[in-house]
């Protein structure tokens, strides 16, 4: 069971969830509610030992659960690496036990999971697109995220305060236009619905729920595989699409989160779709370069609406 903190972090004596911790936009949320004080389980399917059918080997939950701890000693927080695949019941409810067991609470959850894209043919029809892998999209970007609420809720809303944070690709506003290919589409508007749904469903148990996304998101596999860039470097990628320069830093969305967990007013965004770059706006955040990049009011206002690349007043 946890003891009382006497640390001075916003969050300390509080225990998260951070579902899909291994690399990028996760790793940070973990990174960022541990640097706030919290007790956080990072879970994922790449250990030391194995590595998922994502194929990054380098990239690792002991090792988020590691950089976790180190930042977040002073405040009280602390990483915890459990290998977890969350299409498996049995393992998320093992897990669930595990951290009633540990800690008897949990008061927040990020549903983080995917690492779909290496199956997505962004490019390809319905009828082009190869079934099992779009099939296997579906899973990783929904049955993940339901199967982890299902298993966690009964914890979660225990107690009055809890958040569960749901992650996707997009704003509302944005995923309204088609997102290429429709298995890409479905796993990316989904879980702006379940946020909604859940934020009925929890209502009475005094819970938030919100569906959050990042922007353009120099992740790992962004900057490595597509770009061809490091982070010390990655204006450089700008060279190949000059919107680009819009992109952010996974902590830039980690930040988001610990500002949610910290807000003793987080109720008032129940049920609603939030960005990172809208968040920053309103608790005063920034990316680690000190800009606030808003992302997605950029590709609706430039990109999509065919202006050439320019992000004065967006970051």
């Amino acid at each position: 069971m946890r003891e009382p903190s006497s640390s001075h972090g916003p969050l300390a004596g509080k225990v998260a969830l951070v579902a899909g911790a291994t690399r990028g936009a996760g790793r940070a949320m973990a990174v960022e509610l541990c640097r706030a004080g919290a007790t956080v389980y990072a879970t994922g399917r790449t250990t030391r030992e194995k590595v998922s059918e994502v194929g990054r080997a380098s990239e690792t939950i002991e090792g988020t659960a590691e950089l976790a701890t180190e930042v977040g000693k002073e405040a009280g927080g602390s990483g915890h690496a459990v290998a977890v695949d969350h299409l498996d019941p049995g393992q998320v409810r093992e897990l669930m036990a595990r951290i009633e067991r540990e800690q008897g609470a949990l008061d927040i959850l990020v549903n983080d999971l995917w690492g779909g894209d290496h199956l997505v043919g962004f490019d390809k029809k319905l009828w082009e697109h190869d079934l099992a892998d779009g099939l296997r999209v579906l899973r990783l970007g929904i049955d993940s995220h339901l199967i982890t609420s299902a298993c966690a809720l009964p914890l979660l809303t225990r107690r009055p305060g809890g958040l569960l944070i749901e992650v996707t690709d997009g704003t509302e506003e944005f995923n309204q236009r088609y997102r290429q290919p429709v298995y890409y589409d479905l796993a990316k508007y989904a879980p702006l619905r379940m946020a909604r749904a859940l934020a009925e469903e929890t209502k009475e148990h005094g819970t938030t729920v919100v569906c959050l996304t990042p922007g353009w998101l120099r992740s790992e596999a962004m900057l490595d595989t597509h770009f061809k860039v490091t982070e010390e470097n990655w204006r450089d990628g700008c060279a190949k699409d000059p919107h680009f320069a819009i992109s952010e830093t996974p902590a830039f969305v980690g930040r988001a989160v610990a500002a949610l967990a910290a807000d003793p007013d987080v109720s008032r965004w129940n049920g609603q779709s939030l960005s990172s770059g809208g968040l920053a706006k309103v608790y005063g955040f920034t990316d680690v370069d000190g800009s606030a990049p808003d992302a997605w009011r950029y590709l609706i206002e430039v990109e999509h609406a065919g202006k050439p690349a320019d992000v004065s007043g967006y970051r």
